[in-house]
Formats: structure tokens, sequence, C-alpha cells
């Protein structure tokens, strides 16, 4: 699968180094493809592609979009026509503080992107976890951590495919109104880990009786 992923910092990059580990060719797309930044990245990755933003959603299958919650709106315009694309939404729109989410509870992220992606298929996932744990994550448990998605559309089977690849346990969480549950629940990851000081090396599973 062709993947596009707008936004090549920890967690782009993290997401690309384990779909590429899974088969998949990624693209990552950046503003300025010409610059050094551009340059080291390709080096690091030399297995991927790099291109602008918009060369790299309109190349993709699925477009993943893991940037900064502030630069997000930006990003998108710069995509191009997403109509009838797959779209990741894996960014949590946190304050600057992490005192909470500036979307409150009664709306999404997730949804102001699909406002801002008119035509796509958005969907929300891999956002409840840190991006040190987002490339085939080990634990000592045989036990796989688990990772929601919520969004609407005949691309949702791709999407919970690729977020098995990554080697998490895939949940249908519904629609993507459910994004007003699942950005709470990476807001309680996020408290842990920053604000209680647990560190970053945990994630959560779903265990059956």
């Amino acid at each position: 699968m062709n993947i596009g992923i707008i936004g090549a910092g920890h967690v782009g990059t993290a997401l690309g180094t384990g779909w590429g580990k899974a088969g998949h060719h990624i693209s990552y797309g950046v503003r300025t493809p010409h610059a050094e930044t551009s340059r080291l990245l390709k080096t690091a990755h030399p297995q991927a592609r790099v291109s602008s933003t918009r060369e790299a959603a309109q190349w993709a299958d699925v477009v993943v979009v893991s940037t900064p919650w502030d630069a997000t709106e930006g990003v998108i315009r710069d995509c191009g026509d997403l109509v009838g694309k797959t779209l990741i939404d894996v960014t949590n729109p946190v304050k600057p503080d992490f005192s909470g989410l500036d979307r409150g509870y009664t709306t999404s992220g997730a949804e102001q992107v699909a406002a801002w992606a008119k035509g796509a298929q958005v969907f929300k996932a891999m956002n409840q976890v840190g991006y040190g744990l987002m490339d085939h994550p080990t634990f000592s448990s045989s036990i796989k951590p688990v990772m929601f998605v919520a969004g609407d559309g005949a691309g949702k089977k791709a999407v919970l495919q690729l977020v098995t690849d990554l080697g998490f346990e895939a949940i249908d969480a519904g629609g993507l109104d459910k994004a007003r549950l699942l950005e709470p629940y990476a807001m309680l990851w996020i408290h842990l880990a920053v604000v209680q000081g647990q560190g970053t090396d945990f994630a959560f599973a779903l265990l059956r009786k």
C-alpha cells in the first residue's frame, strides 16, 4: 500500500518505519522537500520517498496526518484535493500546557479534520500511545496493546489492517464521533506519562475473560 505521511517528526517517522517493515511504500510529505532537513530525512530513511505535502498526499492510497495540532489545518490545505482519500488522523488537539483538549468533549479534533479535508474518509487512530511504542511494540506479556479506530466508510478495513501491521490489536470503536472518546482517552495516557511522570514505555490492553 502507498502511504503518504504528512509530517516527519517523531510520530510520522515511527509510523513510516513500522509500515515500511510491514512491506508498505512510504512517502513523507514535507513543506520544504529540498531543504537540508529533508536531505537528512532521506538519508535516515532511504527506503522512503521525501516529497512535497501535496505530492505525497496525491500519490498515496492512505494519507496520514501526523502534525502538531496547530499546524494541522494548514497542512491539510497543502494536500490539495482529498476527495475519496482514506485519511488517518493521528493528532491530538492538546492545549500547550497539557491541561486538556482545546476541542472540549462535544466534538473532536478528528471531526474538525474531516471538515477541513472535505470529501475524505477520515479515521482516528494511532493517537493513543507515544511514538516510542508505535513501531511493533513488545512487552514482557504476550498480550498485544490495543489501538481503537473510529471512523466511517469503506476505508476502515484498510485502516484496521494498517494498525494490525504495526503490532496492535485493532478494535473498531465505531463512527468518527467516537473520536470524542478516543481523544480524552489519549489525554489519560499523556497525563500518566507526562504529568504524573510515569514515563512513556506503557500502553493499554483489552483483556477478555
